[in-house]
């Protein structure tokens, strides 16, 4: 798995979902500070933590680790469903 890509996925999660780092950090229980280095991709993560995160954003484990999306390509917001 390529580190750099999972932290540009799940930045762009993040921001598509419309949470602060401190808000998608309190919704899964870890510091601002690890949910950073997890974002830069100078953390590696264990699956249990990427499947919290998946959770926590509400999308697919594969959606955040797989090719689903690429980084950056990621689909629009739904305006209703936010």
């Amino acid at each position: 798995m390529e580190y750099e890509q999972l932290a540009g996925r799940l930045r762009a999660f993040r921001k598509l979902k419309g949470y602060t780092q401190h808000q998608l950090a309190e919704r899964m229980g870890v510091s601002v500070a690890v949910l950073g280095s997890l974002e830069r991709g100078t953390r590696t993560p264990q699956v249990k933590l990427l499947e919290h995160i998946a959770a926590a954003l509400e999308v697919r484990y594969e959606e955040l680790i797989g090719d689903t999306y690429p980084a950056g390509k990621l689909p629009q917001a739904d305006k209703e469903g936010s």
